[in-house]
């Protein structure tokens, strides 16, 4: 097994990543690829972030050259809905979620998503398609990917440590923080 933990052993006896490469039609080579995009659509948690980190890896590893030709990107989806009776913005950050309080006028309703399962599948449709936010997932030329898979995903937990620390950046709700003075 090699140190971060996807190998193709594991890679093909787990049911989710056989049935990922089949709908895609990758089992054999990318050249059959079925879609021009993979969109890659987890809850901005950690348990989320965990999700999307595999998900990364298994195509960095396995098919990198989906990465190196822009077929894959994140999804980004709304953390905040706010709405009045008249008016309803998704907002993707703090900044955003007090510009449409601000613009919605007195009090607001203000829900924080927590997770893809709290938004409706008619709301969802209001941000996937044209206005979807996506984020592509990029190699710069020089990347090698073995180098950075073992960054990442490998034992190096004390390094990762500290780089997580040092670029730390911390949000504060500042609507319910008002609200609580």
């Amino acid at each position: 097994m090699n140190c971060y933990g996807l190998t193709k052993k594991v890679v093909y006896e787990n049911e989710e990543f056989n049935l990922l490469q089949h709908a895609l039609n990758i089992e054999e080579a990318y050249e059959g690829l079925r879609y021009n995009n993979i969109v890659i659509a987890t809850d901005a948690d950690v348990d989320g972030m965990h999700i999307r980190l595999l998900l990364m890896t298994f195509f960095l590893q396995f098919f990198p050259d989906l990465v190196k030709n822009g077929h894959v990107y994140v999804l980004e989806t709304p953390l905040f809905r706010v709405r009045n009776k008249q008016e309803t913005i998704y907002c993707y950050d703090e900044g955003e979620k007090q510009a449409a309080s601000k613009k919605l006028g007195s009090k607001p309703e203000i829900t924080r998503f927590k997770g893809l399962g709290e938004i409706s599948p008619d709301e969802f449709a209001r941000f996937i398609g044209d206005q979807m936010r996506l984020q592509p997932v990029m190699l710069l030329p020089d990347t090698h990917i073995q180098q950075l898979l073992e960054y990442y995903m490998g034992k190096n937990t004390q390094e990762r440590q500290e780089f997580i620390i040092d670029n730390l950046k911390v949000e504060l709700d500042l609507v319910e923080e008002k609200e609580g003075k």
